[in-house]
């Protein structure tokens, strides 16, 4: 949980604070709206990793933070899959965009594991 938190909270507090420039490294031009939309996709992730944060004491797995496990499974295996789809169809794309779908993928398998099996604190 702790990693994911890491994770998520890095690309929040990035997209929430340096919309500019992550729009300008992804080539999406300025325009307000673009600028807007990556401002509020940070304070979802930021979100997700304080929502992440509060429960990572507590048992995790079988019918124990259900939800929770659901949410990350569903945001990092679509996340995962989208990305892979993405760089197959043009491999040469920047490497962070291949290490991102390599994270994404590895959380979508973690998440998977636990929402199959005994709970764990």
């Amino acid at each position: 949980m702790t990693a994911s938190v890491l994770f998520l909270a890095t690309i929040g507090l990035g997209l929430t604070f340096f919309p500019i420039e992550i729009s300008n490294y992804l080539n999406l031009g300025f325009q307000q709206f673009i600028v807007i939309t990556l401002q509020l996709m940070g304070g979802l992730y930021f979100g997700f990793a304080m929502l992440n944060w509060m429960a990572k004491d507590g048992a995790i797995g079988g019918i124990y933070n259900k939800p929770l496990v659901t949410a990350n499974l569903s945001h990092f295996m679509i996340g995962g899959l989208a990305l892979l789809k993405y760089l197959a169809h043009d491999p040469g794309k920047p490497g962070i965009l291949w290490l991102l779908a390599a994270i994404y993928t590895i959380f979508g398998i973690v998440f998977g594991v636990l929402f199959v099996r005994t709970p764990t604190k």
